[in-house]
């Protein structure tokens, strides 16, 4: 049985600075070619999501026809910018130690089931170096859909499109949308207290353990790995 790993992003694993939002403002101006206002509120949501509030707010009701060509520009700029968001951002404690453990465990595979498109997602862990950890390809993307637990859907799909076989997926996040997605999709959830969701909130939002970070690498190794 493969143990599927699936990891939030942002807040998660990595703290990536302010790069992203100076890239979704560049770009949102540059396809729309109306002036930027504010970003909306981000934690735990899509990015298909996010953009719908944001073009909203700006008076552009419907998205839809605006979004691959804000992606494309929102994907191009955040890779422009990518050094900074090293330079910027930093890693959480004991994420890298907990990637290379779990890593060199028979049959658990790492991916990434995050808000951010899979262009966003591939800078922000290229960044820290963390690629090599995940499986990307099988990844659930915030292009793929409006709310979290269709993504944690697609990525069961194209894992077992590749591997085949019974998955035991479990999913790994800061918010209480990746713990309520984990449990809509039958997943083990592991809240980590790492972004503004408390661990109190996170194990009253149902999560099967919670961590305050990762630096009790064994613990939390034990946990995710069961």
């Amino acid at each position: 049985m493969t143990r599927l790993v699936m990891w939030d992003i942002d807040r998660t694993l990595l703290v990536s600075g302010k790069a992203a939002h100076q890239a979704y403002a560049t770009a949102f101006t540059a396809v729309t070619g109306v002036a930027w206002r504010a970003m909306a509120v981000t934690a735990g949501r899509t990015d298909r999501d996010i953009s719908a509030e944001i073009f909203a707010a700006h008076g552009i009701a419907d998205c839809e026809p605006h979004l691959d060509g804000f992606f494309t520009r929102y994907a191009d700029e955040v890779h422009a910018a990518r050094h900074l968001i090293a330079e910027q951002g930093h890693l959480l404690p004991g994420v890298r130690d907990v990637l290379q453990a779990l890593a060199g465990r028979p049959g658990v595979v790492q991916t990434v089931v995050t808000g951010n498109i899979p262009a966003v997602a591939a800078a922000k862990v290229g960044a820290f170096d963390l690629a090599r950890a995940f499986d990307m390809d099988i990844g659930g993307y915030g292009a793929d859909d409006v709310a979290r637990a269709p993504l944690v859907r697609r990525c069961l799909e194209r894992t077992h499109a590749k591997y085949g076989g019974p998955v035991h997926p479990v999913v790994i996040g800061d918010t209480t949308f990746d713990v309520a997605a984990a449990l809509a999709c039958g997943a083990v959830a592991v809240g980590v207290a790492t972004g503004a969701t408390s661990a109190a909130e996170l194990a009253r939002a149902g999560a099967h353990a919670v961590l305050d970070d990762l630096s009790d690498v064994d613990a939390a190794v034990a946990v995710i790995a069961g």
